[in-house]
């Protein structure tokens, strides 16, 4: 089991998505709330990469909304949103402010607080494989959107993948838009991944 977690965020957020998403992987999103503390290790993630990615909730043709407003916002800050009006997701603000880049956390490895996850589950498993299981588990609602990841009751904390570990790249799961696109980065043979390990 690893130790305490950094307090740090990861360095380097204030690049483009598709650069900042494979760095994620390995580092630790947490939070801390009346229910309880928990924190998962980030082993997959798909970068959304401004106005030119046509699958993005910032994409061109949808412009800055009240909805994606914490896309423009400064990086290392939540964007989080409803899933077909049912799962809240959360993505890591990316990029220079103004400029809409995020990451969508898609897979926690559990790393802490998993009797705390399993209660906000139900019961149900895995804990932390897709967007919307993590966000449960976590306790992560729309009261989080546009919150600093430095502070609590939400943080993202710096970490490394593991000796030996290798990172896979796939298309994106569930987009119809540039769904050719390679923006989907994980830790291959991970077994909390939300789809299975595709080689490529």
């Amino acid at each position: 089991m690893p130790g305490p977690l950094t307090p740090e965020l990861p360095a380097g957020l204030q690049r483009e998505a598709v650069e900042v998403a494979p760095d994620l992987l390995g580092c630790y999103l947490s939070t801390t709330l009346p229910s309880g503390h928990v924190a998962g290790r980030i082993v997959e993630v798909e970068a959304y990469a401004g106005p030119d990615d046509p699958a993005s909730h910032a994409a061109e043709r949808i412009g800055r909304t009240a909805r994606n407003e914490a896309m423009f916002g400064p990086a290392g800050t939540a964007y989080v949103y409803r899933s077909y009006g049912i799962h809240w997701c959360v993505n890591v603000v990316t990029s220079r402010l103004g400029y809409p880049s995020a990451v969508l956390i898609r897979a926690l490895e559990p790393h802490s607080g998993l009797d705390v996850m399993e209660a906000r589950r139900g019961g149900r498993r895995p804990l932390c494989a897709g967007p919307g299981r993590l966000a449960q588990a976590l306790g992560i609602t729309g009261d989080l959107d546009g919150h600093d990841l430095a502070l609590p009751p939400l943080r993202l904390h710096a970490g490394r993948l593991h000796r030996g570990e290798e990172i896979g790249t796939s298309p994106r799961v569930g987009v119809t838009r540039g769904a050719d696109r390679p923006l989907r980065f994980y830790i291959r043979g991970n077994p909390h991944l939300s789809r299975r390990d595709i080689a490529r």
